[in-house]
């Protein structure tokens, strides 16, 4: 008696189960790609500065060039960020690995 409990048991368990999956691939077929990463006032958001970097480029006048040091900042920036790249992170432990 107590076998056919804890089959019936088993069973009920494997049905839930088969239900809840069941629920979660219908959740996932309903709803779109977009919906699942973004909620639909994040996505009206993205939509707007796209649409904006689109259209403003188009209807503001150009300006004119910045000046020539300023230009230096974003050079300067990446040489930086190159000389870091490749510095050592301790000399000390770096030196000793190859003694």
């Amino acid at each position: 008696m107590e076998t056919q409990f804890v089959g019936n048991q088993a069973r009920q368990t494997r049905r839930r189960d088969h239900a809840t999956i069941n629920r979660k691939e219908q959740n996932l077929k309903n709803a779109s790609p977009a919906s699942s990463y973004f909620s639909t006032q994040a996505f009206m958001v993205l939509a707007c500065v796209a649409v904006t970097l689109l259209v403003l480029p188009l209807v503001l006048p150009p300006l004119p060039p910045p000046p020539a040091m300023l230009l230096l900042v974003p050079v300067c920036m990446l040489l930086l960020l190159v000389v870091l790249a490749f510095m050592p992170s301790d000399v000390r432990t770096m030196a000793s690995s190859y003694l």
